[in-house]
């Protein structure tokens, strides 16, 4: 697989709370990627990226919420997010050395 590609297929750990509890519970972590990149790919850039080995990727497209102010109606763009579960003995730390 092209190394370039699999550094464009990651593009921000996405944090929110529900994120928090599926990493405490079930060691998994959660990426925003490209809307074009599929399981494999995504499996490959956390291996290369972090040094880890991945149990399972499950994807999630989520789609723009519809908002409006006054009489102006807009979307917001979508995106694509994947939870990553982490074989045991492997662990992510975003933070680094403190």
């Amino acid at each position: 697989m092209n190394q370039e590609r699999l550094m464009k297929v990651l593009l921000a750990p996405h944090v929110s709370e529900k994120a928090s509890g599926a990493a405490d519970r079930n060691r998994q972590f959660v990426f925003r990627v490209i809307p074009d990149a599929n399981k494999q790919e995504i499996k490959n850039a956390v291996e290369h990226m972090f040094g880890v080995q991945v149990a399972s990727v499950q994807v999630l497209n989520t789609h723009g919420k519809v908002r409006r102010a006054g009489a102006i109606q807009g979307r917001r763009s979508g995106f694509k997010k994947a939870y990553v579960a982490l074989k045991p003995g492997f662990d992510i730390d975003f933070m680094g050395p403190q």
